[in-house]
């Protein structure tokens, strides 16, 4: 996984960056927060409802 970004920096001076690993994946996730998209909008149907399930009842077994 890599990424090539460009950016303003502070003094308004355009910056070009190449990542790699987990840099990469750290900024791929933060520009999907940027674009309103979450990590379990990158999962299966089947995957996400699974994790919902359990979640509604974790929530059910802990609401006091």
């Amino acid at each position: 996984a890599s990424v090539r970004v460009r950016y303003l920096d502070r003094d308004g001076e355009a910056v070009e960056l190449a990542m790699e690993g987990i840099a990469a994946k750290c900024v791929q996730h933060e520009m999907d927060h940027l674009d309103g998209i979450l990590f379990v909008d990158h999962l299966s149907a089947l995957k996400r409802n699974i994790i919902l399930r359990k979640l509604t009842k974790w929530k059910r077994q802990n609401v006091a």
